[in-house]
């Protein structure tokens, strides 16, 4: 997906006066009339200098006024702010403000956009020399720090003329609610899935695999040992003869995205949450799945549903896919496992490939996830997808120096033993596991996705 189809709208208002008296004296103006200070030393000896003091600022604040009276009101100044790329967690989004004048004289603007923790951790000025009639831009990147929605703020807009005495203040509303995403993988990081795929298909066009699936292929002659079930009644009594379907493996088969965003989601792998690896490992299978043909849906949980995205296919369907992912929060309660798994049963009841991407709780007790993994394996294809814990390994591989460090490496080494343990208990019930680096995680998805295609165990 080109991710200029889902930069945010362009923001555009005129400027209005910040407040009652939205105009100052700039520092040049304030040091010319400090400069007046200078006719004190010859007023020791003749005090007519201190007329001429005055005489002096009394002139600088006329032109100051002058000046400032030349420059065009707030109203006669339009604002801009457009979003040249897509904000995305981990991509370097680039944003322009712009600033159109309808006055007659050159105006030098300081401009400061308001944008929300999310975006800048904090607010930075720009400079920008506007003609009349003629847009001045500046341009700014930052990188998004957390996904979702979130309300921007004004632009706030200092001006002053080429003289510099006065200046005035001004604000444009450019307010508006813009929408991060999880990590967009650009068609350059896709191209070697792609690729991988199309070899899959052709291979799997060449083997046709007639019989394994329930895609209807053709019509032959009954043979003896074929199914009832098989047999097309409405062509039997054209023919006068028994005709048996035959069927070929599924062109377009289902895969679920399943995201649990309780608590255990929450922790920091890196600059990001789990949560966030997860949302982004799943938009990359989902663009790979649709791109391959097959159907894609979504279910993010936490004690209850948040996104729930029916199978669909098409760009259309991918982007309903990008922004329920951008909206899955993380919430501070364990996330119902067995309600996430009964929804699903509900929704689903063909056979298909579900990626299920969470992680174990610590407790000494069989963890509740297993439970419900075990009624997905006996009718679908399970992925269990577990982002490893990175300063468990550290802190496990350690060489204690003292007594707490050495009960905290044994500690560190019983909980990745027990993971260990859970995964293979559900290797043992008919799924498929796979616990990465969060770095990887994308990566190894994809490439067991293309795994289980080449294998067409699904």
């Amino acid at each position: 997906m080109n991710q200029f189809t889902v930069r945010p709208d362009t923001a555009s208002a005129v400027a209005a006066p910040r407040r009652r008296l939205a105009w100052a004296l700039t520092p040049r103006a304030l040091y010319l009339m400090l400069a007046g200070c200078f006719f004190l030393v010859p007023a020791f000896f003749h005090a007519r200098y201190i007329f001429a003091m005055v005489a002096w600022d009394l002139c600088v604040l006329l032109a100051s006024i002058v000046d400032g009276a030349r420059l065009p009101a707030p109203r006669l100044v339009d604002m801009e702010r457009e979003w040249l790329s897509a904000p995305s967690l981990g991509r370097e989004v680039e944003v322009e403000l712009t600033v159109t004048p309808h006055g007659r004289s050159l105006l030098y603007c300081t401009l400061l956009d308001d944008l929300p923790a999310p975006f800048l951790e904090q607010p930075a000025s720009y400079k920008v020399a506007a003609y009349p009639e003629v847009r001045a831009s500046a341009r700014y990147r930052f990188i998004p720090a957390q996904r979702g929605d979130h309300a921007t703020g004004k632009v706030y807009l200092r001006y002053r003329s080429n003289i510099g005495l006065t200046e005035r203040w001004a604000v444009a509303d450019l307010t508006q609610t813009v929408r991060i995403y999880p990590t967009l993988r650009t068609p350059e990081e896709n191209r070697l899935y792609l690729a991988r795929h199309r070899r899959i298909e052709l291979q799997m066009r060449m083997r046709r695999q007639r019989g394994t699936g329930r895609d209807f292929e053709s019509l032959r002659d009954y043979l003896e040992g074929d199914e009832i079930r098989d047999i097309c009644w409405t062509a039997s009594a054209r023919r006068g003869a028994l005709v048996t379907r035959v069927y070929e493996m599924e062109k377009s088969q289902a895969v679920w995205l399943v995201l649990d965003a309780g608590r255990l989601q929450g922790a920091s792998v890196g600059r990001y949450t789990k949560l966030d690896q997860a949302t982004a490992a799943a938009l990359s299978l989902a663009q790979i799945a649709l791109t391959s043909g097959d159907r894609v849906g979504l279910l993010a949980y936490g004690p209850g549903t948040q996104q729930l995205v029916l199978p669909g296919r098409g760009a259309a369907h991918l982007r309903v896919l990008l922004d329920a992912l951008a909206q899955v929060r993380l919430e501070p309660l364990e996330a119902d496992h067995l309600r996430a798994a009964a929804t699903l049963m509900h929704r689903q009841s063909c056979r298909s490939l579900i990626l299920w991407m969470t992680d174990f709780a610590e407790t000494a007790m069989q963890p509740e996830v297993l439970d419900a993994a075990a009624q997905l394996v006996r009718r679908h294809l399970l992925l269990f997808v577990a982002i490893s814990q990175l300063d468990l390994q550290r802190q496990a591989g350690a060489m204690p120096e003292t007594v707490d460090a050495m009960f905290e490496t044994a500690a560190a080494q019983e909980l990745l033993d027990r993971r260990e343990r859970l995964l293979r208990r559900l290797e043992e019930r008919g799924a498929m596991t796979l616990e990465t680096q969060p770095e990887s995680l994308a990566a190894s998805v994809l490439n067991r996705y293309l795994e289980v295609k080449e294998r067409g165990i699904l």
